[in-house]
């Protein structure tokens, strides 16, 4: 069942259940800071209403910068503001920033420590009909390997709220990931949220597999909990929202506790949230994995269910690889 100590959505299960876009979370949380730090300041690569900073651009004009079509400058100047004491956050398509951009983020921002937030929109293939040109699905990746960066993947906007108010206190990079499309508010007001902490979304008593997912996909692993235990197949599931840094002891004890671990993200299989948790448990407690993610392909037009579909990550194919790794 939901875990009932954490405040989840009630309806969550419910036909009609209630969807917002992720990114439109990340625009309400940074407005959200702006008027809590005057440190704040905004800057966009020409898509400013797409990734939902209009409110922020809206209401604090002269702590907003439009750069246009320009990624790489968009990491450079907000390295040299952060460097003079203000707490910059970039946005554009999660392909152009960080995916163009990479070196000035790394050299620019990560190698001095600037408190830059980077924030990737669009992000995954379920940005649909752009294509596999716009859909970024190697950004955690090549955020995740840079040293002092925060990377975070959250599983609705309610909780990419709470992040992006969150990541103006760190005192470093952090890249935010963000989805298109609307997806099921899986969280509340009061469901708890920390960088560095996975939270157990669904128990069951005597849980056999644990499912680790992040983003857009923990509402698909947790519908496939719960047909599986009507089934008779308990498991945890497990919201890693966090990529970096990773919360080791959360990922132990469940692979503890349920023997065999399946990694769910809309992301390629290599370098991301799969690799990591596979890391952590290759080095403290190794036990069978299986990974639902794209496998070495690139993205292609289509509609959100039939790209899900195609590239094995709906509940379908989560479901298949439980019972994969129960056989291991």
């Amino acid at each position: 069942m939901l875990n009932p100590d954490l405040n989840l959505n009630k309806k969550l299960f419910d036909q009609k259940v209630e969807q917002v876009a992720i990114r439109q979370g990340f625009g309400e949380g940074l407005l959200a800071a702006g008027e809590k730090n005057l440190q704040v300041v905004g800057l966009c690569a020409d898509l400013t209403e797409s990734t939902k900073m209009n409110l922020f651009a809206e209401k604090f004009p002269q702590r907003f910068v439009q750069m246009g079509v320009a990624e790489q400058n968009l990491a450079s100047v907000a390295s040299g503001m952060a460097a003079m004491g203000k707490i910059p956050f970039i946005s554009s398509y999660a392909m152009f920033s960080p995916g163009r951009n990479w070196e000035q983020i790394r050299t620019t921002i990560c190698y001095n420590n600037q408190p830059v937030k980077i924030v990737g929109s669009h992000a995954g293939i379920s940005v649909g009909p752009d294509g596999g040109t716009h859909q970024a699905i190697e950004d955690l990746a090549i955020t995740r390997v840079l040293p002092r960066m925060i990377v975070i993947s959250p599983c609705d906007s309610v909780e990419a709220k709470k992040a992006t108010e969150a990541s103006v206190e760190t005192g470093t990079p952090v890249y935010l990931r963000l989805a298109r499309e609307k997806t099921p508010v899986i969280t509340t007001e009061k469901t708890p949220f920390e960088i560095g902490k996975a939270e157990t979304y669904w128990q069951s008593k005597k849980p056999r597999v644990g499912i680790i997912a992040t983003g857009t996909l923990v509402y698909q692993a947790l519908l496939v909990a719960k047909e599986l235990e009507e089934g008779g197949i308990e498991t945890e599931v497990l919201n890693l929202s966090t990529i970096k840094p990773l919360d080791e002891e959360a990922i132990i004890n469940l692979a503890k506790r349920t023997k065999s671990i399946v990694t769910v993200e809309e992301h390629q299989k290599a370098g991301g949230m799969g690799s990591a948790v596979a890391e952590c448990l290759a080095q403290h407690y190794p036990v069978p994995i299986e990974f639902i993610g794209v496998d070495d392909q690139f993205g292609q037009s289509g509609t959100q269910e039939q790209l899900l579909k195609h590239y094995g990550l709906d509940k379908e194919a989560i479901i298949k690889a439980v019972k994969k790794v129960l056989r291991r």
